[in-house]
């Protein structure tokens, strides 16, 4: 049987919260900009909001990497973060450049960088996955 570790309750905790949290602003903020659209400083503030949560996110994936005290866990969450920005980097590189000579139009139809970073970690955790089935099937 499988225990997880305290860390990565916390982590699970901390990463529920912030899921809590980007939903309900998500809605509110798009409500609010539907409903009566703020104007100047305030409709910066309001739309930043969203992104909070996510940076909270990105916040708690540090702090896991800090508290985990299994140093192959750690190896491993070090090496799925590290995927993850090699794969959000080379999107996004492509990315630009596709719209640098208009062959994509600008913006990225909802679908920003924290997004593919996001991708990028589920993609890292597959590889860690099969390297680890990998390396089972061959002792």
């Amino acid at each position: 049987m499988k225990t997880v570790s305290p860390a990565m309750k916390r982590y699970m905790q901390r990463l529920a919260v912030c899921m809590v949290i980007y939903v309900v602003l998500i809605f509110a903020v798009g409500f609010l900009f539907r409903l009566a659209p703020p104007q100047g400083p305030l409709a910066w503030a309001a739309a930043v909001l969203p992104a909070l949560p996510i940076l909270g996110v990105f916040w708690a994936i540090f702090r896991l990497l800090i508290e985990e005290t299994d140093e192959f866990m750690r190896m491993m969450l070090v090496r799925q973060t590290l995927i993850a920005t090699a794969f959000c980097l080379s999107v996004m590189t492509v990315w630009e450049f596709l719209q640098n000579y208009d062959v994509l139009p600008d913006g990225t139809g909802g679908f920003g960088t924290a997004f593919v970073w996001f991708v990028g970690l589920g993609l890292g955790a597959i590889w860690n996955t099969l390297a680890l089935r990998r390396e089972a099937g061959e002792e």
